[in-house]
């Protein structure tokens, strides 16, 4: 019995180390996507959508805001896309409708904004930017988001067959170390999670 106790033992602290080591991987990888910046031409760039106040973008938002516009000034796209609905039934705003705000005050041309009111999370996000590429015929886009949202996004892109490379901003609001931890075990749950969901639907699919 006693040897049989050490040997479930030994199993067990050798899965739980194995499980540690690939925790520990993940979030890894998704440190590295965030910080391998992709940009070159293309032709749109998408900023992520994030919360706003009422008409100011968050400090979150804002970030994104700012660098969708830098890399427009620096010409490597000719219009931008900004994402992101209305926050809660009080909202004035949609994120987008804040974010467009922002950039005309900043001296970008209306004509080269594109926005979508509709969505609440990041898989939205990306579908309502799918469909106003596939009405305005863009092809190739820059994403922009922060740093450990970035694989995520990246992630989602490629499934709904969005020609996409990353540029996160250079630097994240996410200013304590206790913030960025929670966001990175987030995006970590957030991998599993979207993991689970396409074995999900490739049973579905080939199993019905």
């Amino acid at each position: 019995m006693k040897k049989r106790q050490r040997g479930l033992w030994g199993w067990s602290w050798r899965v739980l180390l194995l499980l540690l080591l690939w925790l520990v991987g993940v979030g890894a990888w998704v440190v590295w996507v965030g910080h391998d910046d992709q940009a070159e031409p293309a032709d749109a760039i998408i900023v992520l959508g994030a919360a706003a106040y009422d008409a100011r973008p968050s400090p979150v938002f804002e970030e994104r805001i700012r660098h969708g516009l830098s890399l427009y000034q620096r010409g490597l796209a000719p219009r931008l896309i900004f994402t992101g609905g209305f926050g809660g039934s009080g909202a004035r705003f949609a994120e987008s409708e804040v974010a467009r705000r922002y950039a005309l005050r900043h001296d970008i041309p209306d004509e080269a904004i594109l926005i979508e009111t509709h969505s609440r999370s990041t898989r939205q996000n990306l579908l309502y930017a799918r469909e106003l590429m596939q009405a305005n015929g863009i092809g190739k886009v820059i994403l922009v988001s922060d740093p450990l949202h970035m694989a995520r996004a990246l992630r989602l892109s490629k499934e709904l067959g969005i020609d996409a490379v990353a540029s996160a901003t250079p630097s994240t609001r996410f200013r304590s170390l206790r913030g960025s931890w929670r966001f990175l075990a987030q995006e970590v749950y957030f991998f599993h999670r979207d993991l689970f969901e396409q074995a999900r639907n490739h049973w579905v699919q080939t199993h019905p």
